[in-house]
């Protein structure tokens, strides 16, 4: 009995050990200055993303967020970040995450799997990724097991098929919180250990909600109405155009959200390809668990059309084709619009684009989901934003050139 009590002491001392590692130590191990001293969570966010070296991808009035692809050669506590993001409520950070192998940024995967017209090859290729996600989440459990002993274990997130099933390690006021779905992605997220305590979830009072919807209509001199403060979620090298709109929409409206677990929950092909619909089903209980709830509504694409949406604060998600022909439209129209002066001269302006837009056709290859985000009744002008990073925010197209492209799917988020 006395030498198990021995080693008791000796494995407490180990632990105690083991929970007092300097954030010196954290940082040499994790191959990256994370900290610049005990508390993360009291720095400047500009100042974590400088020393991370993560570019601004979005800022609004109450949250900011930066995040990058990395290069091949990265790695982060052993293994190869291909994506990290930092968080932000105000100018203090609330979360970073880093996600490691995965099957949507594994893009060398599906390039070889595109050229591979063998079924077995095919799958030989699937399993070596998903021998890749095995690999790293062995490489970062036993990394942060070095570094803080054994973990706990805990759920992360709101809805039966968007909670993640975490290991956790505590130190000093932040939860090292690891996910490794079979298959999906392996994520590290670090959090705020009273958020973790609550499982990361997240709720903005029905009162608040609509205070802040309401002040982030903004309208313009030129008659555009457009919504403020849309959170940029950049989908990256990838097809994650469904996930990140879903993302960006969530967190739009005060729902906590990551792309990858969207990505998991709406069976998102490897590379990309979601079926909406899917998304929409499998979030269903992590809108609802906000307070939230969900429509797929009939909209008419003119400006009269979405503006009942728009003059509550309310985005829609639309899914449409992006073709050449549109996206070359939408980027011509952003390098002139700026020097738009009068609205009926600039509405005049277009009646060549809205007569061409009748001759384009819908490639049903270029599926797409991007946002409804604003209207000029003045111009007969919708406003789009793609989840493709902050240059790609605010687009302007005619609403013939819309009905042209559109699937007929909207989504909406309502408070």
């Amino acid at each position: 009995m006395k030498a198990v009590a021995v080693l008791g002491a000796l494995c407490g001392f180990v632990a105690t050990v083991l929970a007092e590692r300097t954030f010196e130590e954290i940082n040499a191990a994790c191959g990256a200055p994370l900290f610049a001293d005990d508390n993360l969570w009291d720095d400047e966010a500009d100042a974590v993303a400088k020393r991370l070296k993560l570019p601004e991808e979005s800022r609004t009035s109450d949250q900011s967020s930066f995040r990058l692809y990395p290069p091949a050669d990265a790695r982060f506590l052993g293994a190869r970040p291909y994506s990290q993001s930092l968080l932000a409520d105000g100018d203090k950070p609330s979360g970073l995450s880093m996600v490691f192998a995965n099957k949507g940024d594994a893009v060398e995967l599906i390039a070889s799997m595109l050229e591979n017209s063998q079924v077995a090859e095919r799958r030989s290729d699937l399993r070596g990724n998903r021998k890749a996600i095995d690999a790293d989440a062995e490489t970062l459990e036993a990394a942060l097991t070095g570094l803080f002993g054994e973990p706990s274990t805990a759920r992360l997130g709101e809805g039966r098929e968007t909670r993640e099933k975490v290991l956790r390690w505590d130190w000093k006021g932040h939860a090292f919180l690891l996910a490794a779905p079979r298959g999906e992605y392996v994520a590290l997220r670090v959090l705020p250990a009273d958020v973790a305590d609550g499982g990361g979830k997240s709720r903005v009072p029905d009162a608040e909600l609509k205070k802040r919807l309401a002040a982030r209509v903004e309208r313009r001199a030129n008659g555009d109405v457009i919504l403020r403060d849309m959170p940029m979620v950049n989908q990256g090298p990838k097809g994650y155009c469904v996930p990140a709109t879903w993302e960006r929409a969530m967190r739009y409206m005060g729902i906590a959200a990551d792309m990858y677990v969207l990505a998991m929950a709406g069976k998102t092909d490897p590379g990309g390809g979601t079926s909406a619909n899917d998304i929409a089903w499998a979030v269903r209980d992590a809108v609802t668990g906000a307070g939230r709830r969900m429509e797929s509504p009939t909209v008419k694409l003119t400006p009269d059309g979405v503006a009942g949406f728009i003059d509550q604060g309310l985005p829609v998600m639309w899914g449409m084709f992006s073709t050449d022909e549109f996206n070359a439209a939408a980027d011509e129209r952003l390098r002139r619009r700026k020097d738009m002066g009068d609205p009926a001269s600039w509405s005049a302006g277009l009646e060549g684009a809205r007569k061409d837009a009748k001759k384009w056709h819908k490639d049903r290859e270029s599926g797409h989901i991007c946002m409804i985000i604003g209207y000029n009744k003045q111009t007969g002008e919708l406003a789009v934003s793609d989840s493709w990073g902050p240059q790609f925010a605010e687009r302007w197209v005619t609403a013939e050139e819309a009905k042209v492209v559109s699937q007929d799917a909207f989504y909406l988020i309502l408070p």
